[in-house]
């Protein structure tokens, strides 16, 4: 096969492979919006976030309180991005290839760019001050959680990357296992410590699953080119 016909191949294969990813973002995007109205209208998930926080404060243990802090310290923005950043440059030295910790790390980077520029865009206030557990302590934006969108894209696209390489029951099930429970832990110490409301923390996760979504496209555009690549030079 000549090279523009392993070119035609190219983009054949990502009109058909880039599909789930396509989906993804349309998902993840549709249910940001979703949720971003029920805000702006105070109307379906959003009345839950006064009544739930007021919950969690009334029912908060010394013992959650520390453990939930640790959770939310470790996704926050100073340890996490060190976090990725050194497990990153471990991956690709021990693996011998840069493509997956790299996009890995663009997707961290393009999570933590649309959660600020959303910030600003939307403008959501806090909960009040006393609802949190250190008053006062966040001080910017609250729509969507950065600590949720941030654990969340790591989980997701780090599950994904390792799982498309090896194609494993195993590693799948490991994935969707460790993605539940961290998100679950990230989202639930924001709401618990009173820094968000509950619509932020699933706007942040919806953002993530499009952010997932940009990954498996671009990814398997890398696929597709490599393939085409490999056929064209026999």
């Amino acid at each position: 096969m000549n090279e523009a016909a392993a070119g035609r191949w190219a983009v054949r294969d990502v009109v058909v492979l880039a599909w789930p990813g396509v989906l993804l973002v349309v998902l993840g995007v549709a249910a940001f919006a979703g949720l971003l109205d029920a805000v702006r209208e105070s109307d379906d998930v959003a009345t839950f976030d006064d009544p739930l926080l007021a919950w969690l404060v009334t029912n908060r243990t010394a013992a959650a309180t520390t453990v939930l802090t640790i959770v939310t310290d470790l996704f926050g923005p100073f340890v996490l991005p060190v976090l990725v950043a050194v497990g990153c440059l471990v991956w690709a030295r021990r693996s011998g290839t840069w493509w997956e910790p790299a996009l890995l790390a663009g997707a961290m980077v393009l999570a933590t760019l649309v959660s600020t520029v959303l910030k600003a865009v939307v403008a959501r206030p806090r909960p009040p001050a006393e609802s949190m557990v250190v008053a006062g302590l966040e001080r910017s934006f609250s729509f969507p959680s950065g600590h949720t969108i941030g654990a969340s894209t790591l989980v997701l696209v780090g599950g994904y990357l390792i799982w498309h390489r090896h194609h494993s029951g195993r590693v799948l099930a490991v994935w969707v296992l460790v993605s539940v429970v961290v998100v679950a832990a990230v989202a639930g110490s924001r709401l618990y410590l009173g820094y968000h409301f509950l619509t932020d923390v699933l706007a942040g996760f919806s953002l993530a699953v499009a952010v997932l979504g940009v990954v498996v496209v671009v990814s398997r555009w890398h696929d597709a080119r490599a393939s085409a690549a490999a056929t064209g030079s026999r």
